[in-house]
């Protein structure tokens, strides 16, 4: 054991150390002890003690008893003491530390050593408590060199001070770390975003072809000669068609409507007719919807429809006005958008308030959806009129209920004389069909455009009566009506068109012939002999006098020319 302190300790043996503990390594910690001049004490190892506690350094095994412990002479320790003994106890005037080293405190031929190193300390205070390791106490007149100082590991706690730019720094690399996963994420979600939109364009592209493809609009497909594609399937598609006749008992005209519930794609449709519509009568002559429903009635007219129009109508409504005001009120009134002021009819002073207002759902009675069907402005072509119906009609397919029971109930509460085709439960069955469609948005309302003439043109024969009808339209020969030209010289716009719906009504071609220079007199020109007969008939319709009819150029194409005067007075209707 290399102890550098305590060898010279004991070479020397000058000064006196006790044990006092050990350090936070292990190491034992000594401190210089006084010497004591009176009568040494005789330490008996085997004696029974009771065990006392060294004030200030701990536990003392081999105390004495007493009040105050008694100072020991350990003399010079001697770590490699090799004095022999005799016996298993240790040798007399010998002491041990914690290790079981024997120290010479009281051993033979070591006390006068022991004398001379207390009296040489004995003017030195009380030492604190150090490390042996270290250099010994100084002396008075000379000191030892202080011998090197060795070091080991085990001897120094190395603690790691923080560092304050440390936490930066991590808060900086957390900072960035996460800045750039944002990024990524950002990207991920544009991309994904980007995927969608090109998902869901070519969703709705494939969408509005298969549309156009379905409603035969795409090029190549629509012409009259196609005998494929759309026309093919539409063709093939069921619907359920019926004709609704409004007749007005007041005003003596009528308003016509075709319901149409296809049942292969789930859609309701009212096509609306126009009253100039060019119809064949039983007898082959040419005429027109109006003329028809008044004088061929249900059965020919709806027979007239489908040569026209190439359907199969299942039956005819017949809906007098008292009869819809009924409808409205026991559906619990309609609301409608509707386009025009509609004036009292019942008012007696002008300056009225309107029955009917103008804006964006209305609410209508009975009574006010009346009014509103058959409304029909001064100078108003009679297609606005028939709009009006349409949109009365769809509103009350809204507010019908979508079970058959409860929609034939309504329908036998009418208490109408219907059309032997058409029977009370057949129409509240229907009904409620379309109800259930008008409700979920599958329902629309077209109105089947016509030439001047009354014929289908080939555009409203691929589109509405191809597609909604599923028919093909064949019009009349153009030929077997009777053409009028009508010159309006009466000074009022407005009598041109109403002798055009005349006329149709009538069964003859109204052909346009412009505004000419107000003459007090009308006039009905025929060209030959042959047309005399028809141009008395055409005054007649007109309700101008025999006198008006004359021989002479007729203009353009026309079988029949017409310069109307201020005598011609148009009819109600």
């Amino acid at each position: 054991m290399n102890d550098r302190y305590d060898a010279g300790a004991a070479n020397h043996g000058a000064d006196q150390y006790e044990l006092v503990g050990y350090d936070e390594y292990g190491q034992p910690v000594y401190r210089q002890v006084r010497p004591q001049q009176s009568q040494q004490q005789t330490y008996d190892p085997y004696a029974q003690q009771t065990q006392q506690y060294d004030q200030g350094y701990g536990y003392d095994p081999y105390a004495q008893q007493g009040t105050q412990p008694p100072a020991y002479d350990y003399g010079a320790y001697d770590p490699y003491a090799t004095g022999s003994h005799q016996g298993g106890g240790p040798a007399p005037g010998t002491a041990h530390d914690p290790y079981g080293r024997t120290t010479a405190a009281e051993a033979p031929g070591r006390q006068p050593h022991a004398e001379q190193a207390a009296q040489q300390t004995a003017h030195i205070p009380q030492q604190a408590a150090h490390i042996p390791q270290q250099a010994g106490p100084a002396h008075d007149q000379e000191a030892p060199a202080e011998p090197q100082r060795e070091y080991h590991t085990e001897q120094f706690a190395f603690v790691e001070e923080p560092d304050a730019n440390s936490e930066d720094v991590i808060d900086w690399l957390k900072f960035t770390e996460n800045r750039t996963e944002r990024r990524e994420e950002a990207r991920r979600r544009s991309r994904s975003r980007i995927v969608a939109l090109a998902v869901v364009f070519a969703l709705v592209a494939a969408g509005g072809v298969g549309y156009l493809w379905y409603a035969g609009k795409l090029p190549g497909l629509s012409s009259d000669g196609s005998a494929t594609g759309t026309a093919t399937a539409a063709g093939a598609q069921k619907r359920d068609v019926i004709v609704v006749h409004l007749h007005d008992i007041k005003g003596d005209g009528t308003a016509t409507a075709l319901l149409v519930d296809n049942t292969t794609t789930q859609r309701g449709t009212t096509v609306l007719l126009p009253n100039s519509l060019a119809l064949t009568s039983d007898d082959g002559t040419t005429t027109t919807l109006a003329k028809s429903v008044e004088d061929d009635g249900s059965d020919g007219t709806r027979d007239a429809l489908d040569t026209v129009l190439g359907t199969d109508i299942e039956g005819t409504w017949r809906l007098d006005t008292p009869y819809l005001q009924n409808l409205v009120d026991l559906v619990g009134n309609i609301d409608v958008d509707t386009d025009t002021d509609v004036p009292d009819p019942t008012a007696k002073k002008k300056g009225t308030a309107p029955l009917v207002n103008k804006g964006r759902d209305q609410t209508l009675s009975g009574k006010m959806a009346v009014a509103y069907a058959t409304y029909r402005a001064p100078g108003e072509a009679q297609d606005a009129q028939l709009k009006r119906f349409g949109q009365v009609l769809q509103s009350v397919l809204r507010k019908l209920s979508s079970d058959p029971q409860a929609a034939t109930t309504t329908i036998q509460t009418l208490q109408q004389i219907l059309d032997p085709s058409l029977t009370d439960k057949d129409l509240g069955t229907f009904l409620a069909g379309l109800s259930d469609l008008a409700k979920g948005g599958d329902y629309k309302t077209d109105l089947l455009p016509v030439r001047s003439d009354g014929t289908l043109s080939a555009q409203t024969g691929a589109g509405i009566v191809r597609n909604v009808l599923g028919g093909t339209a064949k019009s009349p020969d153009k030929d077997a009506a009777v053409s009028v030209s009508v010159q309006n010289a009466t000074g009022v716009e407005d009598n041109t068109e109403k002798a055009r719906v005349v006329l149709l009504n009538g069964g003859f071609t109204f052909l346009e012939g412009g505004t000419g220079t107000a003459r007090a007199t009308s006039q009905v020109v025929y060209a030959d002999a042959a047309g005399k007969a028809n141009a008395a008939e055409v005054a007649k319709t007109l309700g101008l006098p025999a006198g008006s009819v004359t021989k002479g150029k007729v203009s353009g194409s026309a079988d029949v020319s017409v310069v109307l005067g201020q005598d011609y007075k148009p009819s109600s209707d």
